[in-house]
């Protein structure tokens, strides 16, 4: 007799669940979004989940990986002249958040950052590992790293309001018109 309801175990199990896990967390963090709930969208027996993944916590960490491509976004950044740095990383930003292909996972990120440690630290290292690196090279001030992390914070601050607390207008503002407005404050940290 077979079961109904449920998917068995495929080879797109995995990626039914991890699809399942990156919308769940991106909409309702890591406290909120539970195994059941993740195996349930998935339409899978929550036993699959944790065969795959051990753990609510090793799930977390698959789901909010960091997309396919987005290292090699952040390293490209380093060859782009400083005067055309703050338009540059600002699209390049929006074209990561404003993906369906990607937004899920750094919006699982930023959205658990503040309430799991793991999500806190996975962010950190996100930061201050690429990202962070590769502003502070293009400015000689003593205080880059401070700078470098401002310009963090906007573009965390714009995709929290963006696509968390959906905050009009820039929840449907079109993304030339936040580069616009971005770019010149991203350019004057780097002065």
């Amino acid at each position: 007799m077979s079961r109904t309801g449920r998917r068995p175990g495929t080879p797109d199990t995995r990626e039914a669940i991890l699809a399942a896990a990156r919308r769940r967390f991106a909409t309702r963090g890591y406290d909120a979004t539970s195994v059941r709930v993740i195996a349930t969208e998935a339409e899978v027996d929550p036993a699959l989940v944790i065969h795959y993944f051990g753990t609510k916590e090793a799930l977390f960490a698959a789901a909010a990986g960091l997309p396919p491509g987005f290292p090699a976004l952040i390293a490209g950044l380093a060859t782009v002249p400083l005067q055309d740095f703050g338009q540059v990383l600002a699209r390049t930003y929006l074209s990561v958040v404003d993906s369906d292909d990607s937004r899920n996972a750094i919006l699982a990120l930023v959205r658990s950052a503040v309430s799991h440690d793991k999500a806190a630290a996975m962010l950190r290292e996100l930061l201050t590992a690429q990202l962070l690196p590769v502003i502070v090279r293009l400015t000689s001030r003593p205080d880059a790293r401070l700078r470098a992390s401002l310009i963090a914070a906007q573009l965390i601050g714009i995709a929290m309001l963006r696509h968390v607390v959906r905050a009009e207008p820039l929840a449907r503002a079109a993304p030339d018109e936040i580069v616009a407005l971005v770019a010149p404050v991203i350019q004057q940290y780097l002065r």
